[in-house]
């Protein structure tokens, strides 16, 4: 498990995250800028699924707009990339437990300008230490997606994708930390997955569309 503590700053309002996690919103600072994903940038780190006991090797990389993650590999228990291309969202997953399919699926309309505008909704969890090698100081996001809209009051809703994010506290375009929670999770049984970068550089990285993915149109 990630070991997450709060900043200790002088005035401050506690607040319990899932999972034991207390984390710290300021009182004395104004609240940061959200998280946006830059149109360049290359980094490496690793892909958590934790209730199946899987830890793969993780790559995230954008180029001129253009971004794709690939997790695992031919090797590992889990292997599947994500890419947003040219104006459509591909999703191509080679290896899963149990999972037997492997088309490549492609949501057309969806591009960096959709992800941004998306996370420019991010609430502000609160300033962070994640406590790895290096310890990274961080600000706690959280956006989402919620279905029907509908104002506050007894309506039934449902959690369509969770996220928390966690950028640099210095630069909301570097990405440290993402949970992902909810359908999107679908192959995993507890719906939650975890990516954690080591490296973010803010350099064109590589990306390239699988062969098995329809071209954008």
């Amino acid at each position: 498990m990630l070991a997450i503590v709060a900043l200790p700053p002088a005035l401050a309002t506690d607040r319990a995250e899932p999972n034991g996690i207390t984390s710290v919103k300021r009182l004395d600072v104004p609240t940061p800028r959200p998280p946006r994903l830059p149109r360049n940038f290359d980094g490496t780190g690793k892909y958590i699924v934790r209730d199946l006991g899987i830890t793969v090797p993780f790559t995230w990389a954008g180029r001129d707009g253009d971004s794709q993650m690939v997790a695992g590999g031919p090797r590992y228990p889990i292997w599947f990339t994500n890419l947003i291309y040219r104006n459509s969202l591909y999703t191509l997953t080679y290896k899963w437990p149990g999972l037997d399919t492997h088309e490549c699926s492609r949501i057309p309309g969806f591009n960096l300008n959709t992800l941004n505008q998306k996370l420019s909704t991010s609430r502000f969890v609160g300033r962070e230490i994640l406590q790895r090698k290096p310890q990274r100081q961080v600000n706690h996001w959280r956006v989402g997606v919620v279905v029907p809209q509908l104002p506050p009051g007894n309506h039934l809703r449902f959690p369509v994708a969770l996220g928390d994010v966690y950028v640099d506290q210095h630069d909301p375009t570097t990405f440290w930390q993402v949970l992902q929670f909810g359908v999107q999770n679908l192959y995993d049984p507890e719906l939650d997955e975890w990516l954690t970068m080591n490296t973010f550089a803010h350099t064109p990285g590589t990306v390239t569309l699988p062969a098995q993915c329809p071209p954008p149109s």
